[in-house]
């Protein structure tokens, strides 16, 4: 299962934090934090101690910038990934199949969360609905201009306002009481349902894609595929074509420049599966577009066509079929 989270540190923010929550206890506390010391926090609190804490620097989370966060649960670790590029591992400390919701706090605003796992034909507990949807907010989550920072460990509080923490749903939610202590919420519905895209699927990328933005892509190539495109577009050709072949069993990447193809590339590996989820992060550098494929940066794709502000649409074609595209 993977966790992407896509956002903007606040200017002034001492810290902020993800916790994967299970009752009182938190099996990840990812705690990037500023001021006398500026890194990432990362612990587990179980029956109400903390453990040791893993701290590490430098923070690829700088105030006043967008991030794109993403956990991917392994079976012995969290593989955390930020703006395309590996970060760290966290070992689990405890089963992350316990883990039921995901909280968000501190000085940061939310623009998305996206969960993606292989489908469940059907859902019987909170958790399988927990892992059976994709949900996308597209309006940021406001810091009330109150908030202030904790100074210690941050307190564990329940996702959902309407419920405590043993599940039991409380009489009544003052929302204003909520929002003067500082408090927001950024759970998804429960039960909300799968967002669907249309292949092929066509987007705008706004102002291009240039250095410094990526894009994130999860789906499922079809039980029976043979192929499936990612284009990366401009008015006059494809800056990127990338190309997972299954009956190949490679990846071809390309470009289509002056009305013609270029020598394709063909290394690094097939981390495509068929009937598999993945997830796919395009990120643009200065030299190249890195590609990583399920947290792993598999392929890196010099440029070849220089003008990024014109490559403005995102394809997507073939025998797959898509869950969440993040632009």
């Amino acid at each position: 299962m993977t966790i992407t989270i896509t956002g903007r540190v606040l200017p002034g923010a001492e810290r902020f934090h993800v916790n994967f929550t299970c009752g009182e206890d938190i099996a990840l506390h990812f705690n990037p934090r500023y001021g006398w010391w500026t890194g990432v926090v990362c612990n587990t609190l179980q029956g109400s101690t903390w453990g040791k804490e893993e701290r590490k620097q430098p923070s690829p989370f700088p105030l006043g910038s967008n991030f794109t966060l993403m956990f991917m649960v392994n079976p012995d670790s969290y593989t955390i990934v930020v703006n395309g590029a590996h970060f760290m591992e966290y070992k689990h400390r405890f089963s992350a199949s316990r883990v039921e919701n995901v909280f968000i706090d501190g000085g940061v605003e939310i623009h998305s969360v996206v969960f993606q796992t292989p489908a469940h034909p059907k859902a019987h507990s909170p958790t399988d609905v927990f892992q059976s949807f994709t949900h996308t907010r597209t309006q940021s989550a406001k810091i009330p201009q109150n908030f202030q920072p904790s100074t210690g460990p941050f307190p564990v509080r329940p996702p959902n306002p309407n419920f405590s923490h043993r599940g039991r749903r409380k009489p009544h939610f003052n929302k204003a009481a909520a929002a003067q202590s500082g408090a927001f919420n950024m759970a998804p519905p429960p039960y909300s349902p799968s967002q669907s895209y249309a292949v092929p699927y066509k987007t705008v990328i706004q102002g291009g894609f240039y250095p410094g933005k990526s894009i994130t892509i999860q789906g499922i190539p079809n039980q029976q595929a043979d192929r499936f495109c990612i284009n990366l577009r401009f008015n006059a050709g494809i800056a990127l074509h990338f190309n997972p072949r299954f009956k190949e069993n490679t990846v071809v990447r390309n470009s289509h420049l002056n009305n013609g193809w270029g020598s394709e590339e063909r290394s690094g590996g097939m981390p495509f599966h068929c009937g598999q989820p993945f997830t796919v992060m395009f990120v643009c550098d200065i030299q190249c577009y890195r590609i990583i494929v399920n947290g792993v940066q598999m392929f890196c794709y010099n440029h070849r066509h220089g003008n990024h502000e014109e490559t403005d649409i995102l394809e997507v074609t073939g025998d797959v079929s898509l869950s969440s595209v993040q632009v």
